[in-house]
């Protein structure tokens, strides 16, 4: 059995701007798994930088408010709400409250950093 602690994952700020903590990842947990799996935080009044990945990606909001752009169209999201990202796709979110935007992050395949492309 795997059991992970989101506060002893390490933070780091992506190469988009959001502060992430891996939970799942086949190259670093002792899992067999094709996905990873991370969790967000993109501060108030903040923005992530305009990026795309190859592989297909889902957020899925636990906590604060935002707006989700993919490819040119927006809407607002918030908690309990799943985001499928198709491949290829430009992406941002912005935190549009007054708290921390939080989510997780599902990419499948799992992320890898020569799959994605900041803008």
């Amino acid at each position: 059995m795997l059991v992970i602690d989101l506060n002893e994952c390490d933070e780091f700020m992506a190469g988009d701007g959001s502060l992430l903590r891996q939970l799942l990842h086949p190259d670093n947990t002792q899992v067999s798994c094709r996905y990873s799996l991370c969790h967000a935080t993109v501060k108030p009044g903040q923005a992530t930088r305009s990026h795309r990945l190859r592989t297909s990606e889902v957020y899925y909001i636990l906590g604060g408010q935002g707006l989700i752009s993919i490819d040119g169209e927006s809407q607002p999201v918030r908690p309990g709400q799943a985001v499928y990202i198709p491949p290829h796709s430009i992406q941002y979110i912005q935190n549009t409250g007054d708290s921390y935007l939080t989510f997780l992050c599902i990419v499948d395949p799992a992320w890898r950093a020569e799959d994605e492309e900041v803008l």
